[in-house]
């Protein structure tokens, strides 16, 4: 076996010896390396973001900002990455440090390590290019920041300024130009990403590894059923800093070729479930309007880097931002075991409170969209903050409108009960139904008494209930407008 190690800034790390729970983080700062920092231990404010050199479909590197507090480093094992050191040094800046000094954008300096490295995640953006106009009126949600020079000032929502100065921050990001032809970073970006590299050892009795092969992981699960598997680990890492959590078998999931794949036919559009929500929005462009409009609620730009459809779904969580959209599109999973794969309903998937018909020695090797799609579709998040937050209540509406009249209604529910759940009743409301207000508001009230929201700090079961009655509302009054406006 290759010697376990981390390509850290071009030099080579060492990582045996290492308990097998050390994030990333804890790591670079104990070699020295500490321009990251530790703020939320949550990956919630990004002052621990690093640079990964991660692959392309087309055999190029592409580098991508990460929350180094979350990775387990050992899932580094053989990988690349840049950290606010080896961005440049006080002698030669690189241009993103450059333009944050040259703007003000560094005040205590804290969070600064973390904004130059998303900064540089989106100056590298393969596809970044100038507009005249500046912001771009196609961006999700239509408000989304995009400077004259293309820079998307989402690659940013990941990362907080305890000194709120964002304003010299963005600017610093809108006066960024293109990456020069000799930059080392933007050459290396040419070339492939470093190659997965199994990884098994043993420290202090815990154990971590990285199969080869998807048959090589599910002969682990059913040797060990009790092995937890690890994809972005957006979550898990959260269990680990915040709750002490230890695990004595990790397996890692998230480089196998046979879970990070998509495509597409006539009938189907399969997802691989450890691809990051990132790439899908990428290699979907759009054609997906439900998940073109969850992704940019979905956490942040750091977070979607690493998280996963199948961490997601895996965790059985009932406050889960996709299972509601997944379950509005009809989604299927494809559960994988040695004994072969079974294709499971999404809305029969969820047995319990993160309880789920995924057998122990089971994984989630891909998630399943039916096609066609709905015609009129929306997510709906409510939430104490419209980004980077978790779910208060989400509802995905999926539904056919033919002549005036409903056709099909699929919709989701997440945060109301004890799991992800479909609106049944509500739907049965709707289809067959006039598209009128009348027969919204009917349905809004059935939809008010749908699942069993409880109260606890994030709203109280009153407001849970009041945002689904209102969602469908406010659906039916974006359709009208969008009528409107077709008609003018």
């Amino acid at each position: 076996m290759n010697d376990i190690a981390v390509n850290v800034n071009g030099n080579s790390r060492p990582l045996s010896g290492t308990p097998t729970h050390t994030t990333a983080l804890d790591w670079l700062r104990d070699t020295g390396l500490a321009g990251a920092k530790e703020g939320c231990a949550e990956g919630e404010c990004g002052a621990c973001a690093v640079l990964l050199a991660a692959p392309t479909p087309d055999g190029g590197t592409a580098w991508t900002s990460v929350n180094s507090c979350l990775v387990p480093v050992y899932a580094l094992n053989g990988q690349e990455i840049i950290t606010a050191e080896g961005l440049g040094s006080p002698e030669a800046l690189h241009p993103v440090q450059e333009k944050l000094a040259e703007a003000g954008g560094s005040q205590c300096g804290y969070c600064t390590p973390g904004f130059a490295c998303s900064m540089a995640g989106e100056y590298y953006r393969d596809g970044r290019e100038a507009t005249e106009e500046g912001a771009d009126e196609e961006c999700p949600l239509h408000d989304a920041e995009h400077g004259p020079n293309g820079f998307d000032l989402h690659a940013l929502s990941g990362n907080l300024c305890r000194c709120t100065g964002y304003r010299p921050i963005r600017d610093a990001a809108y006066t960024l130009g293109s990456p020069a032809e000799d930059d080392p970073m933007r050459q290396r970006m040419d070339q492939p990403a470093p190659a997965t590299v199994s990884t098994d050892t043993t420290v202090d009795g815990a154990r971590f590894v990285r199969p080869q092969t998807l048959a090589g992981t599910l002969q682990l699960l059913q040797d060990e059923p009790d092995a937890l598997l690890v994809a972005g680990s957006t979550d898990w890492g959260v269990e680990v800093n915040i709750r002490g959590s230890r695990a004595p078998f990790v397996v890692a999931i998230e480089q196998l070729e046979e879970l990070r794949t998509l495509t597409e036919t006539d009938d189907v559009i399969e997802i691989g479930a450890a691809l990051p929500l990132s790439e899908i929005e990428r290699r979907l462009d759009g054609r997906v309007p439900l998940l073109a409009q969850l992704f940019p609620q979905f956490a942040s730009r750091l977070i979607r880097n690493r998280g996963t459809i199948g961490g997601n779904l895996g965790t059985g969580s009932p406050i889960g931002d996709t299972p509601p959209a997944l379950l509005a599109l009809g989604a299927r999973l494809v559960l994988a075991s040695v004994r072969g794969e079974r294709e499971v309903e999404l809305s029969e998937y969820f047995t319990g409170y993160r309880q789920t018909v995924r057998a122990k020695d089971e994984l989630i090797r891909a998630i399943r969209i039916p096609l066609p799609l709905a015609t009129t579709t929306a997510f709906h998040k409510i939430a104490k903050r419209r980004f980077d937050d978790i779910s208060s209540v989400a509802i995905g509406f999926a539904l056919d409108i033919s002549g005036g009249t409903v056709t099909a209604a699929k919709i989701g529910l997440g945060g109301v009960a004890a799991t992800p759940l479909r609106a049944l009743a509500t739907e049965e409301a709707l289809i067959g139904q006039p598209w009128s207000i009348q027969t919204i508001k009917r349905a809004s009230e059935i939809l008010r008494a749908e699942g069993t929201p409880m109260s606890d700090h994030r709203a109280s079961a009153d407001y849970r209930s009041h945002m689904l009655g209102t969602s469908l509302l406010k659906l039916y009054s974006t359709t009208v407008i969008e009528s409107k406006e077709v008609s003018a």
